[in-house]
């Protein structure tokens, strides 16, 4: 008698909407979309010790970050030696609250959270598979896993670090720099958290926990625009139609949301125009103030850039320049014609929804860099404070530069790239798509 064939294990693509089944994976392969490319799960080898081993001692590196000195700056005899929190604490001391606020929850408090989310989570799946803890997910663990893949685009750990890079090099000529022993902990500290995010899976998580549920009338190939399912962006389960007015996912008990593209535009242009208002500000005010033997000078982000190259650094002014001026301002510009494109709806070539979709990725990933130039005043805020023989005070456009990032991140989050794909324009699945493809994964 011939053994009951297993149900496919059925998600939908994020980027397109397609349908597919996955396949069973070996350690460090991954499967894709087939039609996009788009990377729907991946195992890595040692999938629970090595996660396990990468978060803590991210946490030791954490800890040993915020508690010895950062660095110090001396000039003329004059030192001022800072930690890392110090940094936040003296954005709050020249009333820039906000400010200080997103620089410890980006760098320090949501990453402490995702951490030990990882560390839990994986613990808790580990004890599952090895069979030392009953397969049972409590809401609890719902919960946190749904925090986890909530904040993990919020980590800009990385981000910091090259901030405190170029702030290194800016102030460099002007005095003498010491780096204590929290700055080589926070090198170590980033590359360890970078890790990390790159070795978490939420779909491979979740199906530790709880397998895919099947659910009739849906088969791979389907894609959103046959209106038969729900996809979860939280755990990829796929959930049949509903008329609740707020549907929950029948696996996690995340909050759905149907595909709506009208809807999603209007959130996604009322984000993008409020980032673009915000340029203004961020452009013509002063990113931050500069006293020097009694006199204080402001310096807008064009400013400061034009003062790097006069000095000859070269490379900073350029990297400076990329991230606060040009990536902003190409952000908005793509984000704007992928909404146009999107709205007409008249795609029927999908070498055409491919290149919109290789264009979004693009600008999701270089928006968070963005923040480079916020983390630079924040350091030289909290480092340069020598009264009037040398001190620097954060401007008024930081507030607004950190507000466009902060929207053209969140526009990019809410827009919805299956909109790209119309079925019923003539972009369709591919005839081979039960299986999605099956590679290497780099981790």
């Amino acid at each position: 008698m011939s053994k009951p064939q297993e149900p496919q294990q059925l998600v939908g693509c994020e980027e397109c909407g397609l349908v597919v089944a996955l396949p069973e994976l070996a350690d460090d392969e991954k499967a894709s979309c087939p039609r996009c490319d788009h990377t729907l799960v991946k195992r890595i080898a040692q999938p629970f010790q090595r996660p396990l081993s990468y978060g803590l001692a991210c946490l030791v590196m954490l800890v040993a970050s915020i508690s010895f000195p950062f660095m110090s700056f001396s000039v003329k005899g004059i030192s001022q030696q800072i930690t890392l929190m110090h940094a936040a604490e003296m954005l709050n001391v020249f009333e820039n609250s906000l400010l200080a606020v997103l620089l410890l929850l980006t760098v320090l408090v949501l990453p402490a959270i995702y951490l030990l989310a990882l560390l839990y989570l994986y613990y808790r799946a580990g004890r599952l598979l090895t069979g030392k803890s009953e397969k049972k997910i409590t809401p609890r663990e719902k919960r946190l896993c749904r925090i986890m893949i909530t904040i993990e685009p919020w980590l800009m750990v990385d981000v910091f670090l090259i901030g405190v890079l170029v702030s290194l090099i800016k102030i460099a000529s002007l005095a003498d720099i010491g780096l204590g022993m929290s700055f080589w902990a926070f090198c170590i500290y980033t590359l360890l958290v970078v890790k990390c995010v790159s070795m978490a899976d939420r779909t491979w998580l979740w199906m530790q926990f709880l397998p895919l549920q099947p659910i009739e009338g849906v088969k791979a190939g389907d894609c959103h625009n046959d209106h038969n399912h729900i996809s979860c962006h939280v755990c990829a389960q796929l959930n049949p139609m509903t008329e609740a007015a707020h549907p929950r996912c029948c696996r996690c008990h995340a909050k759905l949301h149907p595909y709506a593209p009208e809807r999603m535009l209007q959130r996604s242009w009322a984000l993008l125009i409020a980032a673009a208002v915000f340029l203004l500000p961020a452009n013509l005010y002063p990113m931050m103030y500069t006293v020097s033997l009694g006199k204080t000078e402001g310096s807008t982000i064009m400013e400061g850039v034009v003062l790097l190259w006069q000095l000859k650094s070269y490379p900073i002014a350029a990297v400076i320049f990329l991230a606060s001026v040009v990536i902003p301002l190409a952000k908005v510009f793509a984000l704007t014609w992928l909404y146009i494109h999107a709205k007409k709806g008249v795609l029927n070539d999908e070498k055409k929804a491919i290149k919109n979709l290789k264009l979004y990725r693009m600008t999701e990933f270089i928006g968070r860099w963005s923040m480079i130039d916020i983390f630079v005043v924040a350091i030289l805020v909290a480092l340069v404070q020598l009264k009037n023989l040398m001190a620097i005070y954060p401007g008024p456009a930081a507030l607004s530069f950190a507000c466009v990032v902060l929207l053209t991140m969140l526009s990019a989050m809410t827009f919805d790239p299956r909109v790209f794909w119309q079925k019923e324009n003539g972009v369709v699945a591919p005839s081979a798509s039960e299986n999605p493809y099956k590679e290497k994964a780099s981790l």
